[in-house]
């Protein structure tokens, strides 16, 4: 550049308007298209007028950082017509977090600067990397072997002692405890909330917080049941990360999800012991429960009136039998006493004086008493002699010893 024409810039310089004007009129000219791009949506903010304000940027792939950063408008008119249909497509609100593919105009104006102005979305690209993610983390908890570990822990027999985590506010944790403590059957159960939020950036570590304070005292609780239910479809990515996913699969109780949702489940569903549909069906889950281990006891009840009743008619039948055999076994008895009388009568018989006399044998007495030796007599004495038929009279004249 010559002297004398940077004296003359220098004397005539241009506005920050005029500048910005030219600019703009250069990116209008080297930009007058409308352009695919890909980008992280970093923030989006609805203002009250109908507008969407967002921000898209871009991360290296291997070291997370920012490289590029862009600010992005989607007009009333046309946002009115993108958000719900990228909700319909998606399940997910039009939200920060997101991976989207926007149809762009870049424009630049000499106030606001550098900005692009949404066209169109197509939501398949949304969805694509939200299965990507979720594939991720499903694929990350199946590599280190604890996706399966809630499931594998043993259900309470009798679930009775539960802990809640969600929002004292929702309305599927009102729908859960009315299902649950009006139940049909009488069945007494003993709930507390730990209060965490449904919805929102804080869900994650909200559930997490939840978990570590049941943990402390995971001797008083039999089941963890997370109730969500009258929440928006779009809040439920939050339900996929893996952290949240990991300290659910590692608890130490079994872990029911009643989140409330028709699409397909989410990884929290996946790695918990069980996923219920609704609050309610969770309800009916523990209900269902405590109805089977009563049914088994009836069925236990039963058995035992049945093997005592089995019992009883058979003691019936032996004292039967028995009171048909005393009879026979009392005259066997008796046979048996009258057979042993005739043996001691014969005994006796056998033994008695008069029979011992009959066969030549005589007893002598003196002075009524029998003498048993020589000794017993002098002569002169007077002795009786008794035989068999009768007795008579000796005189002893010797006792020869």
């Amino acid at each position: 550049m010559d002297t004398k024409r940077m004296m003359n810039d220098i004397e005539n310089p241009l506005t920050l308007y005029s500048l910005n004007s030219i600019v703009r009129e250069a990116v209008s000219a080297a930009l007058p298209s409308r352009y695919w791009i890909t980008g992280e949506l970093s923030e989006v903010r609805e203002a009250v007028n109908g507008h969407c304000y967002i921000e898209l940027v871009q991360r290296d792939e291997a070291t997370g950082e920012l490289v590029a950063k862009a600010r992005g408008t989607i007009w009333a008119r046309i946002y009115s017509l993108l958000s719900p249909y990228f909700l319909e497509q998606t399940g997910h609100r039009f939200t920060q977090g997101l991976k989207v593919l926007l149809q762009v105009s870049v424009n630049f104006h000499e106030l606001y600067g550098y900005t692009l102005d949404v066209c169109d979305i197509e939501p398949a690209y949304t969805i694509g990397d939200m299965a990507r993610k979720r594939q991720m983390v499903i694929r990350q908890l199946t590599d280190e072997g604890v996706i399966n570990l809630n499931k594998e822990l043993p259900f309470p027999l009798l679930p009775q002692r539960v802990a809640v985590i969600s929002s004292s506010a929702a309305a599927g944790y009102g729908d859960f405890c009315d299902q649950l403590h009006n139940n049909a059957y009488g069945f007494v159960f003993y709930t507390k909330l730990f209060p965490a939020p449904m919805q929102g950036n804080g869900v994650e570590q909200g559930i997490i917080d939840a978990f570590d304070s049941i943990a402390r005292d995971s001797d008083f609780w039999d089941v963890v049941v997370i109730i969500r239910g009258g929440g928006a479809v779009s809040e439920l990515s939050c339900f996929d990360t893996y952290e949240l996913a990991n300290n659910c699969a590692q608890f130490p109780l079994p872990v029911i999800t009643g989140i409330g949702h028709r699409r397909d489940e989410s990884v929290l569903d996946i790695v918990a012991h069980t996923s219920a549909k609704t609050p309610t069906a969770a309800a009916e889950l523990l209900i269902h429960a405590m109805l089977a281990q009563a049914g088994w006891l009836a069925d236990v009840q039963q058995g035992v009136v049945s093997a005592v009743r089995s019992r009883v008619d058979a003691e019936k039948l032996r004292l039967q039998s028995l009171l048909q055999r005393i009879p026979v076994a009392t005259a066997l008895f008796m046979q048996g006493l009258h057979h042993k009388l005739d043996l001691c009568q014969k005994y006796i018989d056998a033994s008695s004086p008069e029979r011992i006399l009959a066969l030549g044998y005589s007893i002598t007495r003196i002075n009524g008493k029998a003498v048993r030796s020589t000794d017993d007599i002098m002569p002169g004495d007077e002795i009786v002699t008794t035989v068999s038929g009768g007795s008579f009279t000796s005189k002893v004249t010797d006792n020869n010893q």
